[in-house]
């Protein structure tokens, strides 16, 4: 059993059980969230929303929040003397996926 979730302009295909790194919610750990924005499940039949699923609700709990590794980002325009150096690092939320209920 599967479902798509969208959440922060995103789409996610989740599981029981599988973890996700989310943009920052700036939750607690082990709280409880839901999504509502099931844009589609299968548990032996698919169902597709327009656009969401009625009544469908994907459960999960915060494990944590942190940051990811950092990406090195060098722009150089050569022969200008030009060069830039940045790095970014993404916030993220970690959840578990805890229940799916369609």
């Amino acid at each position: 059993m599967y479902a798509i979730i969208k959440n922060g302009g995103k789409q996610y295909k989740v599981q029981e059980g599988d973890v996700l790194l989310l943009d920052k919610m700036g939750l607690e750990p082990k709280t409880k969230i839901e999504f509502k924005e099931v844009l589609a499940i299968d548990n032996g039949e698919l169902k597709i929303g327009s656009p969401f699923v009625e009544g469908a609700v994907v459960e999960g709990e915060v494990i944590n929040e942190g940051r990811g590794k950092k990406v090195i980002i060098f722009k150089k325009r050569r022969r200008k003397d030009s060069k830039v150096k940045r790095g970014f690092r993404r916030d993220f939320t970690r959840v578990k996926i805890t229940a799916i209920n369609a």
